[in-house]
């Protein structure tokens, strides 16, 4: 869009500066929930990153035979599953199953490569569950998008068609374009067409399930738009459609609500888990 900085709306360490110790204390509380309650350990793929911690629920108020996955954000460049642990524990709670996977990064592999690791990653849970509502921060909200709109029989024949039963997207990214003249990108190395190539946005809407896609109130103009924008053409085009906020939320505190039983992102979750 003419006029806009996208350095300055997608730049989110540099607009949020204490996010030094916010993510610190992701990994604290992460670490705390390991020991409290440690994860089952599942391999998708080859590689180091290619696993996923399978957080059990507590046996409470069980959804019978639900799984919530969880992807971690980090721009497709940084982090791992274990920043993100401590983001189980209010499904857990109401004894739902949450999976947080791993991937490989980039520079070292494309996002397209990402995009194709996150479906070996549901087709490994496909064993597990055929009732999958995938959740994702950031990036991760990008990834449970496309993982909505991928055709599971074309993708894998043996698999159900409905495998991906609701996306629940936090401060997500749907339209990567914006991404190309920042400097997100010197690690991404997303041309126009390989950025489009890779936005759920353009793809064909998904024809079933629904999509949550709520971003921090404090958030950029540009992230409001782009969850704004996916929820009206998945809309228009006949899915179920849910745009939200998090109140008083940065994009760096838009999560924390996942770690509380009782908060509406939880409870929204374990709604859709249990459909």
């Amino acid at each position: 869009m003419p006029g806009v900085d996208y350095e300055t709306e997608y730049n989110n360490r540099a607009r949020v500066p204490e996010n030094p110790a916010l993510m610190a204390g992701w990994a604290r509380d992460a670490a705390a929930y390991r020991e409290q309650r440690a994860p089952r350990r599942i391999p998708y793929g080859p590689g180091v990153r290619h696993v996923i911690d399978l957080f059990a629920g507590d046996g409470r108020d069980n959804v019978e035979g639900a799984l919530v996955v969880f992807i971690h954000g980090g721009y497709w460049q940084a982090l791992d599953g274990s920043w993100v642990s401590h983001m189980a524990r209010g499904l857990n709670a109401h004894g739902i199953t949450v999976a947080v996977p791993t991937y490989d990064l980039c520079p070292q592999v494309s996002v397209a490569a990402i995009i194709e690791e996150m479906r070996q990653v549901t087709r490994e849970l496909a064993r597990l569950s055929e009732r999958l509502v995938i959740s994702g921060h950031s990036a991760g909200g990008h990834l449970a998008a496309c993982m909505l709109a991928t055709d599971w029989k074309a993708y894998d024949p043996s698999l159900p068609p409905h495998l991906v039963r609701a996306a629940y997207a936090i401060s997500g990214l749907f339209e990567l374009e914006p991404l190309v003249p920042t400097s997100i990108n010197k690690a991404l190395g997303l041309d126009q067409a390989a950025a489009k190539a890779a936005s759920p946005l353009f793809w064909q809407p998904p024809a079933h399930g629904s999509l949550d896609a709520v971003v921090g109130e404090l958030e950029s103009a540009e992230y409001h738009r782009q969850s704004r924008t996916v929820v009206e053409v998945w809309g228009k085009a006949g899915l179920a459609t849910q745009f939200g906020t998090v109140p008083a939320a940065n994009h760096f505190t838009a999560i924390a609500p996942l770690a509380d039983p009782a908060s509406p992102m939880t409870l929204r979750l374990k709604e859709l888990a249990g459909r």
